[in-house]
């Protein structure tokens, strides 16, 4: 028995997580077969400073529409591994935008490639899963529109008296 699967919307996170590590998983042994060292966190915003050139922590965020400190997690992983600088914007001493380092170009260069491969996989994906594309647009925007914390304490509000409200647990 598939214990997720039986647990239909119950367990929408277990599904998505399982998904995306078997996504990841086969990812990340594709770089290796490469003979690449690449992590797959690393995709969204090496991909984005080539597209669009030096980008801020906060402008990849909204861009990639995941949070400020993933994105500086992955900032300082990407450093460590010498793919991109960041330096300290003249005009404003906040910000520091990062870039792709020489060896973070030639790293895309030798990325590209593959992934216009895993491109072309995951559009026979999604051929094969009618609409899949759009129900997750459209499990985006509800969630968007009202959260999954917002939808149980709406429903249950005595769970605010638990030291549930807002996310965090009151004093």
């Amino acid at each position: 028995m598939d214990y997720p699967r039986s647990l239909g919307g119950a367990a929408i996170g277990a599904r998505l997580r399982r998904l995306a590590d078997r996504i990841d998983g086969d990812v990340a042994r594709i770089y290796a077969a490469a003979g690449l060292e690449f992590e797959q966190r690393w995709f969204g915003v090496l991909n984005q400073l080539a597209l669009n050139g030096p980008a801020t922590v906060g402008e990849l965020a909204a861009t990639l529409g995941i949070t400020h400190a993933s994105i500086s997690q992955t900032r300082s992983s990407l450093e460590k591994a010498g793919l991109v600088q960041s330096q300290t914007d003249p005009d404003d001493a906040r910000r520091r935008p990062m870039q792709l380092t020489r060896k973070g170009r030639q790293l895309v260069e030798r990325l590209t490639p593959l992934w216009q491969m895993l491109e072309q996989a995951g559009l026979q994906i999604v051929a094969e899963v009618d609409g899949l594309i759009e129900s997750l647009d459209r499990l985006d925007d509800v969630l968007s529109r009202q959260s999954l914390f917002e939808r149980v304490i709406e429903s249950a509000p005595e769970l605010t008296t638990l030291g549930l409200e807002r996310g965090r647990k009151t004093r």
